[in-house]
């Protein structure tokens, strides 16, 4: 399992290469994003959700969430999207804001047990945009087992599990502080989780839409 230097904007090449070769042929990598790292998988190959979820010790009734270089992909993946979310996306992305969506009905990626929503992430950090863009939207989880605290360097992801991955993109140390989670499947924004996004600047932004 390399660990492989993923620094500048834009990463190397190789780097992002190496990663997305490892996604289409259903396998787990890590990565770095603007929060803390993550394991990444695609959820439209055959097997690579279920390597995540086992490699993460997740239950599948915890659905992934998805990241994407931008709105247009974000948006591909949802349905009946209503105009809030729109605009939290268009305020805060890219950022530290996951938003909840309705999940388009013939949406064949594998995200875990819920099928009715899907939550996606633009984040605030080359490295997955670039996987991003080169790939499509990725299934992703914080680097850490279940319940665990979270990973904040490409070398301690690689001590906790090795061989599992087939890459770690290292682009340096992580904030460490989660994304904020939004549902936006409703009318109104709902928090669901306050990360390092304070909800009082999601409630301003939304009020200031609406």
């Amino acid at each position: 399992m390399p660990i492989v230097p993923a620094h500048g904007d834009p990463p190397p090449a190789t780097a992002v290469e190496l990663a997305v070769h490892a996604l289409v042929s259903g396998q787990v990598v890590a990565l770095p994003t603007d929060t803390v790292y993550g394991l990444a998988a695609d959820p439209f190959s055959t097997g690579g959700a279920d390597r995540l979820f086992a490699l993460k010790r997740r239950p599948r009734e915890v659905d992934l969430p998805v990241l994407v270089a931008d709105e247009e992909q974000a948006l591909a993946l949802a349905t009946a999207v209503p105009s809030s979310a729109r605009c939290l996306m268009e305020a805060f992305w890219p950022g530290a804001l996951t938003v909840v969506l309705p999940r388009r009905p013939d949406l064949s990626a594998d995200l875990g047990a819920d099928e009715a929503t899907v939550g996606v992430r633009c984040p605030a950090h080359p490295v997955p945009l670039a996987v991003c863009r080169a790939h499509g939207p990725i299934a992703t989880t914080s680097a850490n087992l279940h319940g665990q605290p979270t990973l904040t360097t490409a070398a301690e992801v690689a001590a906790v599990f090795g061989d599992s991955l087939a890459v770690v993109l290292d682009g340096g140390p992580s904030s460490g502080a989660p994304s904020t989670v939004v549902d936006c499947t409703g009318e109104e924004p709902r928090l669901l989780r306050e990360g390092c996004l304070p909800w009082t600047d999601i409630l301003a932004a939304a009020a200031a839409a609406g």
